[in-house]
């Protein structure tokens, strides 16, 4: 399956946002690819701290509609980010998959937030309940996962166990003191340790670092982007993820018996 990550800026322009993914699905579809892949919060770009609850839509409002219509007028399916109404003044930061159909795959609500590195999403975000999405398309398993959950072994392992062989993060991945040494490092990490395929892509702005990679499950860049608006276009296979595992079986080497009875140490 040929896989494309739409990376750009999203602004506070919803509409302007929209006809910009149009486009990136559009020129998917004429590279050949079968999935578009925007980033987290690719709906509208707020600053930091700004109130995300006048511009929040639900599943079946117009951000949505145009997706879906976008998918089905270019045969191509779509993984991006929006922001759902919450409560208390929060909003939910959701990806929803849409088929090449049209169709509402499913949708994941963030539960890991941003309160790192002088961050505090969860000011303005209200984690998820801890449902996690898992889809087929083109005979693959895909699971979804969002930004800063990247630094979470975790929640790869859980979409692995769920049966993904291909994982897709969208981002907006601030920029900061090592920070693209962090995400090239922890995006290669969760491909290697889960022998999956890793396509993340991510916001590129004053702010974000873009950056956005396809990685196979040897940790291997398949296509990787720079800091410019780009469509980064890769091909994944269930065949390699299957060689791979051949190879390096270690997923089938876990000992959950002996981890059951690992105590944690508090310190």
């Amino acid at each position: 399956m040929r896989v494309a990550l739409g990376q750009f800026g999203a602004g506070l322009d919803k509409q302007e946002n929209l006809d910009r993914m149009s486009e990136l699905t559009a020129q998917a579809a004429r590279a050949g690819a079968e999935l578009a892949v925007f980033p987290e919060g690719a709906m509208v770009g707020g600053r930091p701290g700004e109130d995300l609850t006048p511009y929040a839509e639900p599943l079946d409002g117009r951000f949505v509609d145009g997706l879906r219509e976008a998918a089905g007028r270019n045969g191509v399916a779509i993984v991006a980010g929006l922001f759902e109404p919450g409560d208390g003044g929060r909003v939910f930061n959701t990806v929803v998959a849409i088929g090449p159909g049209g169709e509402v795959l499913g949708s994941y609500r963030k539960i890991h937030l941003y309160d790192a590195f002088g961050d505090q999403e969860s000011a303005r975000i209200q984690p998820g309940d801890g449902r996690t999405m898992v889809f087929s398309l083109a005979g693959l398993s895909v699971g979804v996962m969002t930004c800063y959950e990247l630094r979470f072994p975790e929640m790869a392992r859980q979409l692995v166990e769920r049966g993904a062989e291909l994982i897709l993060l969208p981002a907006a991945w601030v920029r900061g003191p090592l920070k693209e040494l962090h995400w090239e490092t922890l995006g290669r990490a969760r491909a290697i340790e889960n022998t999956v395929y890793l396509a993340a892509c991510g916001q590129v702005n004053e702010r974000c670092i873009g950056l956005s990679a396809i990685y196979d499950p040897m940790g291997v860049a398949v296509a990787a982007g720079d800091e410019s608006e780009q469509l980064v276009v890769g091909e994944v296979s269930r065949a390699r993820v299957l060689e791979v595992r051949r190879r390096n079986p270690s997923l089938e080497m876990r000992r959950p018996d002996i981890y059951a009875g690992w105590q944690p140490v508090h310190r």
